[in-house]
């Protein structure tokens, strides 16, 4: 289980400027949007948000836990509008237990926590700047873990594959 005193690259940085990040839709969490391509267990969908510009694509996967099929987790990465950052949002269930954060596991390692930055009725949401170290890591892993808990205690994990995850990156408009 990751520590609280281990931070994820990035992870603390993001908080402060993703949740500023109005022009990014929280709603684009759900499986909505078309999806553009298939990349193992990774998708491309795409969706013009009301107000935008341009259309935004996320690649997007959506998981359920191992011991608790009712209770699902989302794991988006976009890129910004101004193609200058990469961030992933995660919508976590609602009643998440918000002070402990969100933990997260590369094939069985510990890569760190991040806080959440809002919850709305869809779930509650954690998004973090990527850096080139965690992209690598989720090129090269296999499986990745997300944690999130409900009681201190009582700690949930999401298996995210891995499988498809670079070159689903790579098309990523």
């Amino acid at each position: 289980m990751a520590t609280a005193g281990r931070t994820m690259t990035g992870f603390l940085l993001a908080l402060a400027f993703a949740a500023g990040l109005v022009a990014l839709n929280p709603a684009t969490a759900s499986a909505q949007g078309t999806v553009r391509s298939v990349h193992e267990d990774w998708q491309i969908r795409c969706e013009n948000p009301p107000g935008a510009q341009n259309e935004q694509c996320a690649l997007f996967q959506s998981v359920v836990a191992e011991d608790r099929a009712n209770v699902g987790l989302t794991v988006l990465v976009l890129k910004t509008a101004d193609a200058k950052s990469r961030l992933m949002r995660i919508q976590a269930p609602l009643g998440v237990l918000l002070p402990a954060g969100l933990g997260l596991k590369i094939d069985n390692v510990d890569v760190g926590r991040a806080g959440f930055v809002r919850c709305l009725p869809r779930g509650c949401y954690a998004e973090v700047v990527m850096d080139d170290n965690l992209v690598k890591q989720l090129r090269t892993g296999t499986s990745a873990t997300f944690f999130i808990f409900q009681t201190p205690e009582e700690g949930i994990g999401f298996p995210v594959s891995l499988k498809g995850f670079g070159p689903g990156y790579d098309k990523l408009p």
